[in-house]
């Protein structure tokens, strides 16, 4: 099958390594040098959408993965099925679930799905004085896509004000500022939960636990994802279920009845409180990094997934999974996520591969005179995979080891909670999650 991926990060490598294994011939747009190993690498951008859409006519393309959101967003999946292209993921309408946090809010107020309270504001001014007004902890969120940046847990009316300056002033994230949702903080456990949905049905996909702060301890400010594991042990099946019946079908239904059918991956960040599962967000692809370590323990092939969404028949799909844990552990570059510095090159990524039950995934990396270098703030995904949730940890730290480019900047406590472990690996002995050259 002729199998055109689109995305150049971490997530991107992941799925067409997936693909890979099922004997798919793969080209990329505009992919890594990671990816270019296994795919034709193409020029277009993501967001070139009619140029994507004439390439995969030109190359007779028989499926199109999406992995990013900003071309979901922009409409692919509308531009490609008017040329009768097969393309995987929801169409424009129905991405708005994540282009638009007020869109999602007030799906949920109007279905019951369970969410924190929270208020919609169109100018600074006001929306400072409700913050001032409060006296309690608030999340501030951009309303538009952010990358996974534009969220703050304001622990002061200072420090909210603050955020708005950043985001609807300073426009931090361009338009996606202009509007914010303010929401209460909710207590608990955060787990990413998904879903395939092919509009009428869905499949439940594993739970997976992402760590979303730059620092150990989950201390410092929010990154699109230091690192994932799964299975989470501390998910009982009947939360799960809770999960399913509470919010992933609601969600799908209300879609439909607001005259959005969802078809595609449906991912929803949530908070395990003491009131059960509420929703934190809605994603309309799979998670960065949470697909590296879920399609690696995926036993079904991926293309029969994709399959079974786009001809409607969802239930006839039943997820099978590996009988092991997968970790993955970010490395980023220094200075992410505010500025990080790039450019600087990459050696070990070889060796690391060669370690038994590792995976090594290319996001932020290009190539200069033949060498791999740092071209983004993640750079690299390091995955273990093993019998164990401890066993896959230890060979994903293992292969971090091993590769190596100045400033390279990682959490060390990926799954240590899970594990009951201290947040640092006693066995590393450099501080910070930083080492050299």
């Amino acid at each position: 099958m002729n199998v055109l991926v689109i995305g150049s990060g971490g997530r991107e490598h992941a799925i067409a390594w997936k693909l890979h294994q099922e004997g798919a011939t793969l080209h990329c747009a505009p992919g890594n040098p990671g990816i270019a190993e296994i795919a034709t690498s193409l020029p277009q951008s993501p967001e070139d959408l009619d140029a994507l859409a004439e390439y995969a006519l030109r190359s007779h393309i028989d499926l199109t993965f999406v992995g990013p959101e900003a071309p979901l967003a922009a409409g692919i999946v509308d531009v490609f099925g008017r040329r009768g292209l097969r393309v995987f993921g929801p169409d424009r309408a129905a991405a708005t679930l994540e282009s638009s946090k007020a869109f999602m809010k007030r799906l949920c107020q109007r279905y019951e799905i369970p969410t924190a309270p929270f208020r919609v504001f169109d100018d600074a001014e006001s929306a400072a004085a409700y913050i001032r007004s409060v006296g309690r902890p608030l999340v501030i969120k951009a309303d538009g896509l952010a990358a996974g940046k534009g969220v703050t847990v304001a622990a002061s009316a200072d420090e909210g004000v603050a955020a708005l300056r950043t985001i609807m002033m300073a426009r931090r994230f361009g338009d996606a500022g202009a509007r914010v949702v303010i929401e209460e903080v909710l207590e608990g456990e955060e787990v990413s939960v998904f879903a395939l949905c092919d509009g009428s049905g869905i499949s439940p996909l594993l739970a997976v636990r992402d760590h979303k702060r730059l620092l150990d301890g989950d201390r410092g400010p929010n990154t699109g994802g230091m690192g994932a594991y799964a299975p989470i042990r501390d998910v009982s099946a009947e939360v799960f279920g809770r999960i399913v019946d509470e919010i992933m079908e609601p969600t799908m239904w209300a879609m439909a009845q607001e005259g959005r059918p969802y078809r595609g991956v449906l991912f929803a960040g949530l908070m395990l409180t003491s009131d059960g599962p509420k929703v934190l967000e809605f994603n309309v692809r799979l998670g960065d990094p949470e697909a590296q370590v879920l399609l690696c323990l995926l036993d079904n092939e991926l293309l029969g997934a994709a399959d079974a969404v786009l001809s409607g028949c969802i239930e006839r799909w039943v997820p099978r999974w590996r009988a092991q844990s997968a970790v993955c552990v970010v490395l980023a570059s220094e200075g992410y996520p505010d500025a990080p510095r790039i450019g600087r090159a990459i050696t070990g990524l070889e060796d690391a591969a060669a370690q038994d039950e590792v995976l090594i995934f290319q996001a932020g990396t290009a190539t200069r005179d033949g060498q791999v270098i740092s071209a983004g703030g993640r750079v690299v995904n390091v995955v273990g995979v093993g019998p164990t949730l401890g066993d896959a940890r230890d060979r994903a730290y293992r292969a971090v080891d091993l590769v190596r480019y100045e400033g390279k900047t990682f959490r060390r406590d990926i799954g240590a909670r899970a594990l009951g472990a201290p947040d640092r690996l006693r066995s590393t002995p450099v501080d910070a999650g930083r080492v050299g050259s």
